[in-house]
């Protein structure tokens, strides 16, 4: 029989010879036991997994009977979802024990990320180098045993954070880790394990922890440059960033005696370190504030509400994949009132004048700062009012009603040194948050880009006053939202808009509830405190450690390192600096000078105020002030001696 396709002739048999046929049936006969597992579905590939488990109360909403996910949204408790499929398992806190069984999440092809901490598993590592797609491993706060094999990461070349804090694990460190190409947070603290330190070269990784084990030898030297609290603990560790290692010398190579003053070569060293942070410093300033359009790509959050906006199509504002640009006149009626109801908006407030999302995309639009939180737009609209429109893309994990609750419970707020948020927008792939526009931008931008603004510095009585509205604001966060671990969660300078004669207004806050998890731990300052950095936690204590970092910034006029490095942890830096530098000298080497004749005739209330905020950014959380003591020292602080 012959077939014409593509002008060219093909044979074939009318029926199979007598080998062929038996192939066939062997190969049916091989793939019919095969169909089950191949054909096995999410949720049975689940209740296979939870069946491994003891003690899996928490998960008693797992059911056949009901999908796992809908949509972006998780129907069975500890799932994350997108478009129906699941990326995620979240099963924190739940007490589970048992056998973590890999083998089935194998058939689960969306899966990236687990996260089993706070649990009570005793097993020993189990083989998770079989999921080769997983981006980030959780096990921290459980007591896993015994050594993780050297092999354990091989071919998991998408892994690029592995949390295994506070276990029991022995052994050395796995050598497969230093092959993962995308590695960026290892944290491995708390735990028995032995030997050297592999040498780790990855540029990706930020965020490295192997504090309190029993680990011995030289530091690598591409360790450097990690946080020496990152090393403490094993008391046979040496080397950059902890005390050189010793080894013999002789008494012509015996380093100079310290009270006959550094040597030359010594001065040269750190005058040539100092030139060249000054000068990256400046660099990143300058680019930062003069840039014509937002950084690409770079994962960097700009000031927002900066004086110099850059026009922008009020089409970029929204996506709706053209419906919302799209309201014909000769539409029908029904088809006109559907238009209609998408395009609303959602008030939170009485004392707003009411508009619609088809007005708001009439306006013009201009660009006041995008970054990996969000973007934000001024709009002018037809009555003249301007409003600035802030459009969140990750905040898909997040349901309708959770949302519109969440959001109603933010408009509710009201103090003079917040801003309110006006009205919002709900979409399933993104969310607008409408706000008022302060014309006098943001901190950061005050602080770090008035000279080429022409504007003049902040002296000391108007930083004074900032600080101390800052602090009213988060007390009352603290007092409105009890319920939120971290009330604010995303305090820094260009989250503080100067209203009028200077009066503070905290911005994006009370969104840790809404905003996806995963990114949060990457962008959100208070996953960079010391206490989520070392254990894997935030407490009621980590807005006041942020609002520290924030004084120490106020006062000293530094950029703060979240600025020029992300990950967790980076702005640790800035309080170091303070604490390397004797209390005596903090009047020359510390305050910055743009305050002016202030340092002179207020030096004594500055020290004063740079001491709270010391005590506020304590890395030990014991030791930090609570906010209520740290508001009662801010306010006693005056403007002059």
């Amino acid at each position: 029989m012959a077939l014409m396709r593509n002008g060219a002739q093909y044979f074939y048999p009318t029926s199979p010879p007598k080998f062929l046929t038996l192939t066939l049936t062997l190969v049916l006969l091989t793939c019919q036991s095969l169909v089950p597992p191949i054909l096995a579905s999410d949720s049975e590939l689940l209740i296979k997994f939870k069946s491994s488990l003891t003690n899996a109360d928490a998960l008693s909403n797992w059911n056949p009977s009901t999908p796992p996910c809908n949509g972006n949204n998780a129907n069975w408790v500890g799932l994350l979802c997108a478009s129906d499929k699941i990326w995620g398992l979240k099963l924190e806190k739940m007490e589970l024990k048992g056998v973590i069984d890999v083998e089935s999440l194998t058939g689960l092809p969306d899966l990236r990320t687990i996260s089993l901490m706070h649990n009570n598993f005793d097993s020993n590592w189990p083989e998770f180098n079989k999921l080769i797609a997983l981006k980030a491993l959780y096990l921290s706060n459980n007591n896993f045993t015994g050594s993780i094999p050297d092999e354990a990461f091989q071919n998991m070349e998408w892994l690029k954070k592995i949390h295994v804090s506070n276990n029991q694990f022995t052994g050395e460190i796995p050598m497969s880790l230093t092959t993962l190409p995308k590695l960026k947070e290892l944290k491995f603290d708390g735990n028995k394990f032995e030997g050297a330190i592999p040498d780790f070269k990855q540029p990706t990784l930020t965020v490295f922890n192997v504090a309190n084990n029993a680990l011995v030898g030289e530091i690598p030297p591409a360790l450097s440059k990690i946080s020496s609290v990152s090393f403490s603990g094993n008391r046979a560790l040496c080397g950059a960033p902890l005390e050189a290692c010793k080894t013999p010398i002789s008494d012509s190579d015996q380093a100079p005696n310290p009270k006959s003053g550094a040597s030359v070569g010594s001065i040269v060293v750190v005058s040539i370190v100092v030139a060249l942070a000054v000068i990256v410093i400046v660099g990143v300033i300058f680019i930062l504030h003069r840039r014509k359009s937002p950084a690409g790509g770079a994962c960097v959050e700009n000031p927002s509400s900066s004086p110099n906006p850059h026009k922008k199509s009020n089409r970029d504002i929204v996506d709706d994949g053209g419906s919302t640009h799209s309201v014909s006149s000769h539409a029908s009626s029904s088809s006109t009132r559907r238009a209609a109801d998408s395009l609303k908006l959602s008030f939170v407030r009485d004392d707003r004048e009411r508009f619609d999302l088809h007005e708001l995309l009439k306006a013009s639009a201009e660009v006041l700062g995008s970054g990996c939180f969000s973007s934000s737009y001024k709009a002018a609209l037809t009555n003249g009012m301007m409003i600035v429109v802030k459009r969140f893309k990750q905040m898909n994990n997040v349901g309708r009603d959770e949302f519109h609750e969440h959001m109603r419970r933010i408009g509710r707020l009201s103090h003079p040194n917040l801003l309110p948020l006006v009205a919002y927008y709900y979409r399933k792939e993104e969310k607008l948050l409408v706000t008022d526009y302060v014309k006098h931008g943001s901190l950061a931008v005050r602080l770090h880009g008035y000279q080429g603004l022409g504007q003049p510095s902040l002296d000391w009585p108007t930083r004074l006053k900032i600080v101390k509205g800052i602090a009213k604001g988060l007390e009352y966060l603290y007092k409105e939202m009890p319920s939120l671990i971290a009330p604010h969660g995303h305090l820094k300078s260009s989250n503080v808009l100067l209203g009028e004669s200077f009066v503070p207004l905290l911005n994006d806050y009370g969104l840790v509830p809404v905003i996806n998890q995963e990114l949060a731990q990457d962008t959100m300052v208070i996953y960079k405190s010391p206490e989520y950095v070392q254990h894997g936690r935030v407490t009621k204590r980590t807005d006041v450690w942020s609002l520290g970092i924030l004084i120490v910034e106020i006062l000293t006029g530094k950029f703060p390192a979240s600025f020029l490095q992300q990950g967790k942890g980076s702005e640790m830096g800035l309080a170091n600096w303070v604490h390397s530098v004797v209390p005596e000298e903090w009047g020359v080497e510390v305050f910055d000078k743009e305050m002016g004749g202030s340092l002179s005739s207020s030096q004594g209330e500055m020290v004063k105020l740079l001491n709270i905020a010391l005590a506020c950014c304590e890395g030990d959380v014991d030791k930090r002030l609570d906010l209520k003591e740290a508001i009662e020292r801010i306010q006693g602080v005056k403007d002059t001696d």
